[in-house]
């Protein structure tokens, strides 16, 4: 195995090792907001959500190692600042949500609805930006196979969370009079 592909394993170690840290915060604000009367929604689709994004991290690097794939620095350079600028995006979610971020979907819009940040334009900004991830981090070192599942399942997780999250978010007339009206995922641009 050549440096650039244990710079590539140490970066999904790195990515692995920080989803760690998510998970512990998303906890930490799970509690918080259970002790306040806030309900935490079934979700069946929770497991197949994880499994997609350890999943990624552990076929990416099989599919690096076992099938030889190499860097190709056309593609992946920009997959590289696609992904950060993914991160980066995820990271102002995390810091404009706050106490309100977890990786479960709550029904929290009594003690609040949180239109700054990124939700001036979107409603569902962290599900862009980890859409924009899951591509990029497999073809950072041209893991296509990988890049290609990871895209697919993410619809379908995405389709099951969003069936939960979004009639509980515009159930509640004050978060339908600020957020009904704007776009899910990317922002309109007129």
């Amino acid at each position: 195995m050549g440096v650039g592909e244990i710079a590539y394993i140490a970066l999904l170690v790195v990515v692995g090792a920080e989803r760690l840290v998510e998970l512990a915060i998303s906890q930490s604000h799970h509690r918080k907001m259970a002790q306040s009367g806030v309900q935490r929604m079934p979700e069946r689709h929770f497991g197949a959500m994880v499994f997609l994004h350890t999943g990624v991290l552990i076929a990416a690097g099989a599919e690096v190692i076992f099938l030889h794939r190499r860097l190709i620095p056309a593609l992946g350079y920009p997959m590289l600042a696609l992904f950060v600028a993914a991160n980066l995006i995820r990271l102002w979610v995390i810091l404009t949500m706050r106490d309100h971020w977890t990786t479960r979907v709550m029904n929290s819009v009594n003690v609040g609805v949180v239109t700054s940040g990124p939700y001036r334009w979107v409603r569902h900004p962290n599900y862009s930006a980890v859409f924009l991830e899951l591509i990029a981090l497999p073809l950072i070192y041209t893991a296509w196979i990988t890049a290609t599942a990871a895209t697919a399942m993410n619809l379908w997780v995405l389709h099951e969370r969003l069936a939960v999250e979004d009639p509980v978010l515009l159930s509640n007339p004050t978060y339908r009079s600020l957020m009904g009206n704007k776009p899910r995922f990317l922002p309109r641009l007129l």
